[in-house]
C-alpha cells in the first residue's frame, strides 16, 4: 500500500512520516505537485525508515531533482521513454502509468515489468488490467487514482497487482491543517484491514 501525499506544508513533513511509520506503513509517494514538494520529500526520507519516492514526475530533470532530494523511486502519470531512461541512468526504480495495450507493449519494450495503471478506475479499474494480463504477463501493476477503503480489497487480491496508490490515508484536508493524527488512525485502520484478508 503506497500513500500518495500532496502536501502544501514542508513543515508538517515529518510529523507525516512519523504518522505514517506509527500507523503501520513504510512507503510513500510524495507528489511534485507543490512548490514545498521537494522539501517535503527530503524531510520525509531523512527519517531512513521510509521508502519515500516522487510521484507526477514529468521530465528527466524532475527525475534528478527528485533523487537529488532523497526519492528511492520515480512515479510518472503517462509513459515517457526519457524520464524512464534518466531514472534508469540514476539507478532508481521507475514505474510509468499505462493505460492500454499500446503503452503496456511500449513499457515492456523500455525494459520494465513493473508500472503504475492510471487513472485506475477511470480507465476501466480491473477489468482492464485483468484484460492486460492475458497478452502482458510479465508485467506487473500499481493502480492508482479513484481507489477507495471500499475498493482496495479487489485490487490488493489481484494476481497482476504487486501493490495499490491511495490518498485516503493522508487526506488534503487533514494535511493542510497539520492534523497527523488522523493520518495515523486512518493508516492504522487501513493497515488492521489489508492484514484481516492478506
Amino acid at each position: 500500500m503506497v500513500p500518495v501525499v500532496v502536501l502544501e506544508r514542508a513543515d508538517v513533513a515529518p510529523a507525516l512520516a512519523q504518522a505514517l511509520v506509527a500507523g503501520g506503513l513504510r512507503c510513500a509517494e510524495v507528489t511534485l505537485r507543490t512548490p514545498s514538494s521537494l522539501d517535503v520529500l527530503s524531510l520525509m526520507a531523512a527519517r531512513g525508515d521510509l521508502l519515500v519516492g516522487a510521484g507526477t514526475v514529468l521530465t528527466p530533470e524532475q527525475v534528478d531533482r527528485a533523487v537529488d532530494a532523497g526519492a528511492r523511486f520515480i512515479v510518472s502519470p503517462g509513459l515517457d521513454a526519457d524520464v524512464v531512461a534518466r531514472a534508469h541512468e540514476l539507478g532508481v526504480t521507475v514505474l510509468p502509468g499505462v493505460a492500454t495495450a499500446t503503452e503496456a507493449q511500449a513499457a515492456l519494450r523500455l525494459g520494465l515489468r513493473h508500472v503504475k495503471f492510471f487513472p485506475a478506475e477511470a480507465a476501466g479499474g480491473l477489468k482492464v488490467i485483468s484484460a492486460l494480463q492475458g497478452p502482458f504477463g510479465d508485467l506487473r501493476f500499481m493502480p492508482t487514482g479513484g481507489i477507495t477503503l471500499e475498493t482496495v480489497k479487489a485490487y490488493v487480491t489481484h494476481p497482476a497487482i504487486f501493490a495499490v496508490g491511495g490518498s485516503w490515508m493522508v487526506p488534503r484536508s487533514a494535511l493542510d491543517v497539520g492534523d497527523v493524527d488522523t493520518v495515523e488512525r486512518l493508516t492504522r485502520e487501513t493497515v488492521a484491514y489489508l492484514d484481516s484478508f492478506a
